[in-house]
């Protein structure tokens, strides 16, 4: 058994369900300090968050990722136990295997190596490990890039190990992400009995011309990194229970997910202007997720990757910008180069979740060259 599968394994027998680490970033951090490494806890509220350096020259390469893993369901519709980090076969199985605990490990077992055959190298390395980015994602990777952005200590790459990989390993990378941006729309109108009708104002008569509209547009046609921007709505909610009862109010929730096309406040003045049109009494409450991002594809971090994958898999990545948020959002503002690399995504957030233990051997490699590639 290799050191990447032996420290998967650590730290997924760890049940560490956000925003408890339980341990996983001690664990980390004490493997780290016996290469070199420069150990820096940063709690915030619940979340434990980890920043280890080593060297301070440039450039600097960051693995990013977190230790939190989502509720497992029930432990019983596991084929093997969520936290046993069971190997079957060429499979090694439980919560955080493909999401993203492995990848945390390849980090580590690249680093070492990379450190036995290359003692002095002419870069830094860094990790940025939090506890946070399965849950609100308010006090883990912002909050570190934030205290890191006011003492001006600065990086030039970083790569999340998010699991970016679609059918096979590294068969795709995500070099940026859409923005998101939520709102809860409020629209008021008077309460009334459903058969006196001109003695009430009907909120959800109201508001469906303009729903109507705000769903036809066209928002942009995306550009050659980013689909088109998606209007969603996920809620609609109204009404006292009572079938005889006009509602006093309807709220609506929906969600922008946005290209470069756009950007958080163009978004609003739009939506804001739509609703003005048909004199409706509303009010909306914003939520600004993250802005959209993009690494150029001809910057030096995935050149690097494209080379490594290329020579140890024998094909390129795709580059992609699809799929939810991650904290590659939070990362993308100091200017650094961003990138997402890690196994496959299929069994992600489901039960039985698990990764292929030749694949995490061959991350590694992956993890290695760039450090060659980049900093040696």
């Amino acid at each position: 058994m290799t050191e990447t599968i032996e420290l998967a394994r650590k730290l997924i027998q760890i049940d560490s369900v956000t925003p408890d680490d339980k341990g996983c970033q001690d664990l980390i951090a004490y493997y780290l300090q016996s290469l070199g490494f420069k150990n820096e806890f940063m709690p915030f509220g619940e979340v434990s968050n980890l920043w280890s350096r080593l060297g301070e020259n440039k450039p600097c390469l960051v693995f990013a990722g977190h230790t939190d893993v989502v509720p497992t369901g029930p432990e019983s519709s596991w084929t093997h136990p969520p936290f046993a980090a069971h190997i079957d076969g060429d499979m090694l199985y439980g919560r955080g295997a493909a999401d993203m605990k492995s990848s945390i490990a390849c980090f580590m077992a690249a680093c070492k190596r990379f450190l036995t055959n290359y003692p002095n190298p002419k870069g830094s390395i860094a990790f940025l490990i939090t506890s946070d980015e399965e849950g609100p994602a308010v006090d883990g990777t912002v909050k570190v890039i934030e205290k890191l952005e006011e003492r001006e200590e600065k990086f030039e790459y970083c790569l999340v190990g998010e699991p970016s990989s679609s059918k096979k390993l590294a068969d795709s990378i995500k070099n940026g992400r859409r923005g998101s941006l939520s709102g809860a729309l409020t629209v008021k109108g008077i309460q009334g009995h459903i058969a006196y009708p001109e003695l009430a104002d009907n909120p959800i008569h109201n508001l469906a011309p303009a729903l109507e509209q705000l769903v036809q547009v066209q928002w942009d046609h995306g550009n050659e990194y980013f689909p088109p921007t998606s209007f969603q709505i996920s809620n609609i909610n109204g009404g006292t229970g009572a079938t005889n009862v006009i509602p006093g109010e309807v709220t609506v929730l929906f969600n922008f997910r946005f290209s470069t096309e756009h950007t958080a406040e163009s978004l609003q003045e739009s939506v804001h202007a739509i609703l003005d049109l048909y004199n409706i009494d509303y009010e909306i409450e914003w939520t600004l997720s993250g802005h959209p991002f993009i690494t150029e594809a001809d910057g030096d971090l995935i050149k690097a990757v494209n080379q490594s994958v290329k020579q140890r898999l024998g094909y390129e990545p795709k580059l992609s910008t699809g799929g939810g948020t991650s904290d590659g959002r939070f990362i993308a503002p100091t200017g650094a180069e961003v990138i997402e690399l890690g196994p496959l995504n299929a069994t992600i957030h489901k039960v039985d979740e698990c990764v292929s233990v030749t694949d995490l051997n061959l991350l590694t490699d992956i993890y290695y060259d760039l450090l060659v590639d980049l900093i040696a």
